[in-house]
């Protein structure tokens, strides 16, 4: 970034929100940039508190005020009534912004010229940031040194990184974890960053804690990093090394969102560096794990989506494979604390998994139930759908994973019959009331089994997918007959989940539905029954919704019992005893508890 040698204190009236940037940055002692950007100048007009209209009113109000603005082929005539129609709206900057982006442009070049115009001499927040969200759109190589000043100012990074993306990236990259980071932890590397220094950038980036904080934004770290370049210098370096592993893994996990993965674009050369570097560095559990989720990641994860080079990945996973098969990861272990036992019995149930060989393309569908092991203490179980060897879910759903295998595979809802049925493949992982879910048709069409009938998908609708009926058929018999990916606790839960499916009156008994039987996220080996309760009077709340109450039941696996005789232990439990006085509730109505005397739970 260019410094401005002016020193004297700059007027907020005239002076462009570009120059004030510049000046700021030059008079900072040590020329860093605050994690939350400097603040914009004394006497800027505050920002309005926005209307409560919908989006359909904000859309037309803002398009009839700045549209024609935009058309006007005089940049400084356009900026000057932008400024204007701005400040008489009277809406948030964020919604001026979101507006913006989306406008229906006359002509383009004359709406190019004006957000130059607003971007290198705008006043005011308000219209600095609408010609920065036209640059979104319209941004060219010689607007990248305007938008990385202005993202430096608080309340304009997220917009100006945005305009950065397509532009350079990893000045992009730096305005996002500068900017949205709620912790300290990614400063020394945003300073080494900026000073350029690779060094510096390199050390700062293999002393990053592993721990999910600090690693919040997995592809904008390697991106602003330049993880890529990096590792074309120091190809054998093994923090480095390591370090990248564990940032791919990160950005291939599913957190509701689009995977990270799909969008870094040195993903499959940094992949390379990895898994063909990987035998350079210490044979330990953690990487073991690490190298063994990596494959998981390739085989059946979202990084099997990238744009890899003709049998690339393939050849990564045969690297991991033999890798991991050598003596160095094979031999026998010494006793070893709890958690250290967790990630080893997760190794010996899973280990072969990534490596089965896909089926011919075209004949059916393969379903993998993937354990996404993150950390010795969590386990999340998804189940994966691979179609000529390519994941599926990943590529229509980005908001959550797979439903798990107790759903779609134990009670046969994949399976086709003679009438048309519609399945829930996932779910956001929030709710799907919040962001949606994935439904797919599944029917037989005589020796065929056809998906079709698509519902939530992110894209245009999916084609309809035609498989040999056989062919399937023995595919779905030999997923529900593997359970090798199974832990105790988990055994137990879907032994006792089916249990309660075949004999639906032990809880209906107790005026009691089954939400849910599985695993907790937190400790994986307690098994956990999650019911409501509806009173058989059918109270309703104050707003007209049925009243309920909602119990947890968690039944640790330290007894010493094989699952099968815990689970029928539990269904004998349920039988005989009211879960209602012996499961922990946990939320509901506040006003049914207190009538049938439970204690509301505390915070």
């Amino acid at each position: 970034m260019s410094v401005r040698d002016e020193r004297e204190p700059l007027d907020p009236r005239t002076t462009s929100l570009y120059d004030y940037a510049l000046f700021r940055h030059g008079i900072e002692p040590d020329g860093q940039v605050p994690r939350r950007g400097y603040p914009l100048p004394d006497g800027s007009p505050p920002e309005p508190s926005g209307k409560h209209v919908n989006g359909e009113q904000f859309r037309a109000e803002i398009t009839a005020a700045l549209a024609p603005a935009l058309a006007d082929p005089d940049p400084v005539r356009a900026a000057e009534a932008v400024h204007l129609r701005a400040r008489e709206l009277g809406m948030t900057h964020r919604t001026l912004r979101a507006h913006a982006a989306r406008l229906d442009l006359a002509d383009e070049d004359a709406a190019r010229r004006t957000a130059r115009q607003l971007t290198r001499s705008g006043t005011t927040a308000a219209a600095v940031g609408i010609g920065i969200a036209l640059l979104i759109r319209l941004g060219e190589p010689e607007d990248v040194p305007y938008l990385k000043a202005l993202g430096t100012l608080s309340g304009l990074s997220s917009a100006a990184s945005a305009a950065l993306d397509p532009l350079d990236r990893q000045a992009a990259a730096l305005l996002v974890i500068r900017g949205r980071h709620r912790s300290e932890l990614l400063t020394p590397l945003a300073a080494a960053i900026a000073s350029g220094d690779a060094e510096a950038v390199r050390t700062a980036l293999v002393t990053l804690p592993d721990e999910p904080q600090a690693l919040l934004f997995p592809r904008r770290i390697a991106e602003a990093a330049d993880l890529d370049g990096l590792l074309r210098s120091r190809p054998v370096d093994p923090e480095l090394l390591a370090v990248a592993g564990r940032l791919l893994h990160r950005m291939s996990r599913d957190l509701g969102r689009r995977p990270e993965i799909l969008d870094y674009l040195p993903a499959t050369s940094v992949y390379g560096y990895f898994v063909g570097y990987a035998d350079r560095l210490p044979p330990t559990p953690q990487l073991h794990e690490l190298l063994l989720s990596t494959a998981f990641d390739l085989h059946s994860g979202p990084a099997a989506l990238l744009n890899w080079r003709p049998h690339q990945r393939k050849a990564l996973l045969g690297g991991l494979e033999r890798l991991l098969d050598g003596p160095a990861w094979t031999s026998g272990a010494e006793p070893l604390p709890a958690a250290e036992r967790r990630r080893a019995d997760w190794i010996r149930r899973t280990g072969r998994r990534p490596f089965a060989p896909a089926p011919a393309p075209g004949s059916h569908p393969r379903w993998e139930v993937a354990v996404v092991h993150d950390a010795p203490e969590s386990n999340a179980v998804e189940t994966r759908i691979l179609v000529d060897g390519l994941p599926l879910l990943p590529a229509l759903f980005s908001q959550g994973p797979g439903n798990g295998p107790e759903y779609l595979i134990d009670t046969g809802a994949l399976r086709a019959g003679p009438e048309p049925h519609e399945v829930q493949l996932a779910e956001a992982s929030c709710t799907e009331g919040c962001c949606g879910a994935l439904y797919v048709t599944i029917r037989r069409d005589g020796t065929e089994v056809v998906w079709d009938g698509w519902r939530g998908t992110n894209g245009p609708q999916p084609p309809a997918y035609r498989f040999d009926a056989a062919a399937y058929d023995a595919e779905l018999e030999r997923v529900e007959r593997d359970h090798s990916w199974c832990w105790p606790a988990r055994n137990t839960a879907r032994l006792l989940g089916a249990g309660l499916r075949e004999r639906p009156e032990l809880v209906r008994r107790w005026d009691l539905d089954v939400i849910w039987v599985g695993t907790d996220w937190r400790e994986p080996h307690t098994t956990v029954v999650r019911l409501a309760f509806s009173p058989p009077d059918g109270a309703e709340g104050p707003d007209g919704t049925p009243q309920q109450l909602y119990f947890d039941w968690h039944l640790p696996d330290d007894d010493g019992l094989p699952p099968q005789d815990r689970a029928a232990a539990a269904l004998e439990r349920i039988a005989t005893s009211d879960p209602k006085h012996f499961a922990v509730l946990w939320g509901g109505s506040r006003e049914l508890a207190a009538s049938l005397g439970y204690n509301w739970p505390e915070d």
